[in-house]
């Protein structure tokens, strides 16, 4: 039925929609429900009275400014220890290159209020981190997808999506959401080279990046665009003048709940990007910046990223181990070095949206493949799955439910193929 409101929406909520994710996490509170969807670390990691005694003393030591106004840039010191965090990954920044934001998810939103004009192409991994889609459909944007396969972004497919025009491209390279592969050392130089040679800048993403439990540890886009510009005399001043945005969040590595992410840019784009956020909530809390700052200070947080590497990477083995047991022939994954899912591909008989309704009858929950498409009639045969938030016996469990209903599912004809790789999927 038609009612007042609904002539009144602007034209650009046409394009949004609810997600997926965020209305399976409401399954979450079922106790009898093995969850694989969201994307939540373990909350038994939770560092609870770090925080209790941060918050005493944060209250005791910074008193009324806490709960005062701040700067819209964000709480000082903690804009230094991101820094001076991020120079271990070869990111030489300062704080007047960082901006603190409501997640990094409120990042995104304002990268597109920053960059996005109605019908502008954004150039995204496929599959991509669908929170992005969500952001910048909101401004109305259009998109260049570029596969990805095993080892991330397929950098021989970007010269034609380059000559489209971009605004920018839009890069996970590190145990990518959702598919958590890591973009090889070989492909990080083609991505910079690249941007450099169309003069296409890129955000990067980066949210998992700490979180590597097994292999070599990769520089940064940012990092190396820094490192072409000085070689190439494009640059040979300040770090950060070249052609990268750079995101990362507390999220995983604190507790998703303080709600903080960062963004690292030229200091131009961070005075854009200041007038944009005044424009939306003037700044994040100085209450909870603070009191991440007195969690993370005095080697805590590097103490405590050991200790979830540890069990995240004990999940996976055990869930790569549940596969390779309870999933149908036929069926292949990826096997991440880090961060907190992994893409698993069905045969292609097999559609994850529609069996989505009868997993979940069988109490166990994923995120169907297709909703980090743009066009959603791809990716039907893919699924990802989180496994940094189940326990053992949930793990074995769910993955021995799913398989048994894949095997349910599939055509007593069945012939097994071989998977495309994961971008490829139909």
């Amino acid at each position: 039925m038609a009612t007042l409101w609904g002539s009144r929406y602007a034209q650009r909520n046409l394009s949004m929609g609810r997600s997926i994710i965020r209305e399976l996490l409401r399954m979450t509170t079922e106790s009898d429900l093995i969850s694989f969807a969201g994307g939540l670390p373990a909350p038994e990691l939770f560092p609870l009275e770090r925080c209790q005694e941060a918050a005493c003393r944060v209250l005791s030591e910074y008193g009324a400014m806490a709960l005062q106004y701040g700067p819209t840039e964000g709480f000082l010191p903690l804009r230094q220890f991101i820094c001076d965090r991020m120079q271990r990954y070869g990111i030489g920044a300062q704080p007047a290159n960082v901006v603190i934001t409501n997640g990094s998810q409120q990042a995104l939103d304002l990268i597109g209020k920053l960059l996005v004009n109605p019908g502008d192409r954004i150039l995204i991994e496929e599959p991509t981190y669908l929170g992005a889609l969500q952001a910048w459909n909101a401004y109305q944007a259009e998109y260049a997808p570029v596969p990805i396969d095993d080892d991330g972004l397929c950098t021989e497919l970007l010269e034609p999506a380059l000559r489209t025009g971009p605004k920018f491209m839009y890069v996970l390279p590190n145990f990518q959401n959702p598919a958590g592969t890591t973009l090889s050392q070989e492909r990080r130089y083609d991505v910079v080279r690249l941007s450099n040679k169309y003069g296409i800048p890129i955000v990067e993403d980066d949210p998992y990046g700490a979180l590597r439990f097994e292999g070599k540890h990769m520089p940064p886009l940012v990092a190396l665009d820094a490192e072409y510009q000085k070689k190439t005399g494009l640059n040979g001043h300040a770090f950060l003048e070249g052609n990268v945005i750079y995101l990362g969040t507390f999220s995983k590595t604190l507790a998703p709940g303080l709600r903080l992410g960062w963004v690292v840019a030229p200091v131009e784009v961070v005075d854009k990007l200041v007038m944009v956020k005044q424009g939306t909530d003037l700044h994040t809390s100085n209450l909870t910046q603070a009191l991440a700052y007195e969690v993370a200070k005095d080697g805590f947080l590097e103490e405590h990223i050991r200790e979830i590497r540890q069990l995240y990477a004990e999940r996976r083995d055990i869930m790569l181990d549940a596969l390779e047991r309870y999933f149908p022939e036929g069926c292949s994954w990826t096997r991440p070095e880090g961060g907190l899912f992994l893409w698993a591909r069905v045969p292609a008989p097999l559609d994850t949206t529609e069996l989505l309704p009868d997993a979940v009858a069988h109490r166990v929950a994923y995120v169907p493949g297709s909703a980090f498409y743009v066009e959603q009639k791809r990716g039907a045969a893919t699924m990802r799955l989180n496994f940094s938030n189940a326990q053992p016996d949930q793990i074995v469990e769910g993955c021995r439910r799913l398989g048994n209903l894949l095997k349910e599912k599939l055509p007593r004809d069945h012939i097994i193929t071989v998977p495309l790789p994961v971008g490829e999927v139909g």
